[in-house]
């Protein structure tokens, strides 16, 4: 019989932090809707199934990093504050302080690199790599397009 593997921490080994998902939902429901349209936080929260309180905190790091725009009032809500194809993944990512970290490794070691590197650190660079590339390339427009592989 095989012994069960242990349990580590999702959180250390999660590509996106929960903020970082919590933000691209909103945000993803946001570029679907018609331009210039305004959606409540309430509205929103139970489209992206994040708790409002917490989707509140996001959106206004949205908006503070001109993302989005909020409006208040009777008919107020949030809309993205540019076209989708000019809002890139990479900018949402920075706004929630959600970029990986370039020199975090896999090991959990403090120093890792080419010159002293882990068993993981080839691979796990190069997945980096291609996630910044990712986050760099990838726009709101993106949102809702057929994946092509």
């Amino acid at each position: 019989m095989a012994r069960p593997l242990p349990q580590v921490s999702t959180h250390s080994s999660r590509l996106l932090t929960g903020t970082a998902e919590y933000a691209l939902r909103a945000l993803a429901e946001l570029a679907v809707c018609a331009p210039g349209e305004m959606v409540r936080t309430v509205d929103l929260a139970k489209r992206t199934g994040v708790p409002e309180a917490y989707l509140a905190k996001v959106l206004r790091r949205l908006v503070s990093h001109d993302v989005l725009r909020a409006t208040k009032g009777h008919g107020g809500g949030f809309a993205l504050a540019r076209p989708p194809d000019r809002i890139r993944f990479v900018e949402v990512l920075e706004a929630v302080d959600s970029m990986p970290l370039a020199n975090r490794c896999a090991f959990g070691r403090p120093s890792c690199s080419s010159h002293d590197p882990c068993p993981l650190h080839p691979v796990w660079t190069q997945l980096k790599d291609t996630f910044l590339e990712w986050a760099r390339n990838t726009t709101l427009a993106d949102v809702g397009r057929p994946l092509v592989r």
